[in-house]
């Protein structure tokens, strides 16, 4: 059994080792799960990443209880089929899809999972990020596009929220090389509120805009969702389709924090991203990771950022899938 030590990181140690754990069959034992966070150990959607994927591999799990600090996981066979899921809570159907693609792209037959939880959420990319920039950067490396439709927004803490995802399976992914962005062909967002006034939307995407236009991106179009929720909030992603990939950003909206400064947030975000030329934003370093170490060939990618959650996924993968990764700190350049 492979054991991992959840204190070289946060939640994404224990998405990472249970999704390769799962996709290769190895059995392994995570311990101090989330030590450093102010509420450690397995929280809901913890609970039910683990949970589905030990379903979809006959696991037989130990330590799944809420908080616990310490799990086995066991997988025996893959048993893959479409199914609903409900988290309960807000948590974050973005992060359930971190635990669980993997899986399901090498499934033998397209599976459809209908999952009910929040579509956006601190700490997590929203499912629009997940859609416009996640998907399409992996798509790359040969994943068919999913689709995901968003039957409906859900914000803490109530969630409530329903995303319907439909996988396409592959049987082998290809290398990449993916250094410069390129040209950018075009800038998309969309601010959600809910049940919230659509002023809100319109200054959330109006500041975005008015930021993009002050630093040379005049040609941003920013769609604007109005919806009825069962917990009030709000949230704005941007992506940047480019000649090479796609970079992204999203900020979430928080009471008393004006519409204005979400907008701008998240629009500095994505400029930052887009002046380091990288053809990877910083949120996407770590989620590559995995898929690059699965493809067959060596792969090149430059980054915005090497990131904490980057260097843990690397060391996660490296001891699971025994390969090597080469990092190049200086030109935050990452190989297989």
């Amino acid at each position: 059994m492979i054991t991992i030590d959840g204190s070289i990181g946060y939640g994404q140690v224990l998405r990472t080792s249970i999704a390769l754990s799962a996709l290769t069959l190895k059995p392994v034992k995570i311990i101090n799960i989330r030590k450093n966070r102010p509420k450690p150990g397995l929280q809901a959607q913890h609970l039910t990443g683990v949970k589905i994927a030990g379903e979809f591999t006959n696991a037989e799990i130990k330590g799944l209880k809420l908080h616990s600090t310490e799990v086995e996981f066991i997988p025996k066979s893959h048993n893959i089929r479409s199914r609903k899921i409900d988290i309960g809570t807000a948590g974050s159907i973005g992060l359930l899809f971190q635990t669980l693609t993997p899986l399901l792209v090498f499934a033998e037959r397209e599976v459809t999972l209908d999952i009910i939880g929040g579509t956006a959420g601190l700490g997590a990319p929203t499912v629009q990020y997940i859609q416009h920039v996640t998907f399409p950067v992996l798509n790359k490396l040969g994943i068919p596009l999913p689709e995901i439709e968003i039957i409906k927004e859900g914000f803490y803490p109530r969630g409530q929220g329903e995303v319907r995802i439909t996988f396409h399976p592959v049987e082998k992914l290809n290398s990449v090389k993916m250094l410069e962005r390129g040209e950018i062909n075009s800038i998309k967002g969309i601010s959600v509120v809910g049940s919230l006034p659509e002023d809100i939307a319109k200054r959330e995407a109006n500041s975005a805009k008015k930021t993009l236009v002050e630093h040379g991106y005049p040609d941003a179009q920013i769609e604007k969702k109005v919806v009825n929720t069962a917990s009030q909030g709000t949230s704005i992603t941007l992506w940047a389709e480019c000649e090479n990939s796609v970079l992204g950003a999203d900020t979430l909206g928080e009471r008393s924090k004006p519409a204005e400064k979400v907008g701008k947030e998240c629009a500095d975000e994505l400029i930052k991203s887009l002046n380091s030329r990288a053809a990877l934003d910083k949120w996407m370093s770590d989620q590559i990771i995995l898929f690059l170490a699965l493809a067959k060939g060596k792969s090149e990618v430059k980054v915005e950022e090497i990131t904490d959650h980057c260097r843990s996924n690397i060391l996660v993968t490296e001891k699971i899938l025994d390969i090597r990764f080469d990092i190049d700190e200086n030109n935050k350049i990452i190989r297989t």
